[in-house]
């Protein structure tokens, strides 16, 4: 057997040819976006038939990564966190200007449709699960450091905190009942700005009340 032959047949520690674990991932990826389209769209009880089909995959696949619904919605909500923590630690490393790093962080979140995900995650997972805690906390302190920032450089008002910019992302990105999700998304972007364009330093108004702290925004959770 030439050494071409045997290097083609050499598998991990785990018995998983490379390029077989290469596969698995690629289509891992391709189950979640569409299943995080689909969730978007439908709910968290978007048929898994049609998500396997999206994802180019058949039924087997998917559910050979994810057993059971439970297990497909919890993976999309770690994977969207994910990138959304990422794009956050891009902005922050990347990018000088303080505002601008923040808005980059307000439209990471945005574009994954997190107002549209969150519902699904009401009553059906526990909120302290170990993996879901971490991500979250990963995220909130990312945000609360693009929001220091802002504020050291005077380039975002004072009296926000995370809570309100939590809040606005989930309202800005929830469907409006009625109202065709495509229809609403083409509007997503402007609406957003508007928000942003609120946040920016010197203030032009005097908010009411308090900045909402994600304390009380869990408080009956």
């Amino acid at each position: 057997m030439g050494s071409a032959t045997i290097a083609a047949k050499r598998v991990t520690g785990d018995g998983v040819a490379p390029k077989g674990r290469a596969d698995a991932a690629r289509n891992r990826e391709r189950i979640l976006t569409a299943a995080r389209e689909a969730f978007v769209v439908h709910g968290a009880d978007a048929s898994l038939d049609e998500i396997a089909r999206a994802a180019g995959v058949g039924n087997a696949t998917l559910y050979r990564h994810f057993p059971d619904r439970d297990s497909l919605v919890h993976g999309v909500m770690l994977a969207v966190t994910e990138r959304i923590a990422e794009r956050a630690e891009q902005a922050l490393a990347e990018e000088g200007n303080a505002f601008e790093a923040l808005r980059r962080f307000v439209f990471a979140a945005v574009e994954e449709r997190i107002g549209a995900l969150c519902p699904m995650l009401s009553g059906r997972f526990d909120p302290d699960e170990p993996q879901r805690l971490a991500a979250r906390k990963r995220v909130e302190a990312l945000a609360g450091e693009l929001i220091r920032r802002g504020q050291e450089a005077g380039e975002v008002r004072t009296d926000i905190g995370v809570g309100d910019v939590t809040v606005a992302i989930s309202q800005l990105t929830r469907p409006l009942p009625g109202v065709v999700c495509q229809r609403i998304e083409r509007f997503v972007e402007r609406h957003v700005q508007l928000f942003l364009d609120g946040l920016r330093a010197p203030a032009k108004s005097q908010l009411p009340g308090h900045a909402a702290t994600l304390e009380e925004l869990r408080e009956d959770n």
